[in-house]
């Protein structure tokens, strides 16, 4: 049986779901969901399968307009995850419908040598003619390929769009080994999943300034496995909001990671929280090179 092998870059607006259909498309978590827009910071790929494609799937930040140092890098990676994919996919939330930011990203994909086709994600949520109007306005600005309607969340036109991916990858080996479904590293993950927890659990308390950094991970002889992490805020109210009355607010954060990690790595998990106030913590070198981001003016 031939193999076939590519990336598929997910872009799209903040909130537009991209997450959601990439965990979807590879068949368990891989990237953090939230709420919250402009959760995801960093390029991350999961790995899916479908008959004998490797799906290389480059999930990246929301493309939108950027203010500060962190806003610049987390756009230059969504476009830089585009970049030499064998396709690309634009979602767009069909409820939401297309307004300045999805036009914008729209027409930078225009003149963009790549293939690129069209989803149109939240469809179990929009009015269906609505749906139809917005197809045909995106497809007077850009010349997709195709279109697909799905909800990622309901798993709606699902199995549909990820066939279509697989027969449009091209010939090759697979990149990684068949039971791997991500490339972050554990210190990695194990953060993420943190800092879901931080969006999850303060919602609209805590707003962007904050991140979470692995400090240390290592085994223990009994096979267990203990993380120390820093919570940086930057200020000392924002340090006393992901704290909470006696500390009941981090003791919550610390439990629900404690659980997902270990569930992620198939073992006991020692989690310790530390935070940190750290004005301006998003013009330290490090955190970028920490979150995969690359520096940028």
């Amino acid at each position: 049986m031939t193999k076939r092998c590519g990336h598929v870059a997910v872009i799209g607006a903040p909130n537009a779901g991209k997450s959601t259909l990439v965990n979807a498309l590879v068949g368990q978590k891989v990237a953090i969901v939230s709420p919250k827009a402009q959760t995801t910071r960093t390029r991350l790929m999961g790995i899916a399968i479908e008959g004998d494609a490797q799906i290389i799937l480059v999930d990246t930040p929301g493309i939108f307009a950027p203010n500060r140092r962190l806003d610049r890098a987390m756009v230059a990676a969504a476009w830089e995850g585009a970049s030499d994919a064998d396709l690309i996919l634009a979602v767009v939330d069909g409820r939401a419908g297309a307004g300045p930011k999805v036009e914008k990203i729209i027409e930078g994909l225009v003149n963009r040598p790549e293939r690129k086709w069209l989803i149109l994600n939240k469809v179990d949520i929009a009015a269906k003619e609505k749906l139809l109007a917005l197809t045909e306005k995106l497809l007077n600005l850009c010349a997709f390929e195709q279109v697909y309607y799905i909800s990622a969340a309901t798993s709606d036109g699902l199995a549909e769009l990820k066939a279509a991916i697989g027969a449009a990858m091209p010939e090759s080996e697979w990149h990684f080994p068949e039971d791997q479904v991500s490339d972050a590293s554990e210190r990695m993950a194990a953060a993420e999943i943190t800092r879901e927890q931080l969006y999850l659990q303060l919602h609209d308390e805590l707003p962007y300034a904050s991140t979470v950094e692995t400090e240390k991970y290592s085994e223990r002889p009994d096979g267990s496995v203990e993380i120390y992490q820093q919570i940086f805020v930057e200020r000392e109210s924002q340090r006393a909001i992901v704290l909470g009355k006696g500390g009941s607010r981090i003791k919550a954060i610390g439990a629900a990671a404690r659980k997902e990690i270990s569930d992620l790595m198939g073992v006991p998990v020692h989690l310790y929280l530390h935070i940190k106030v750290k004005a301006g913590w998003d013009e330290d070198r490090s955190v970028y090179r920490d979150m995969g981001l690359d520096w940028v003016e």
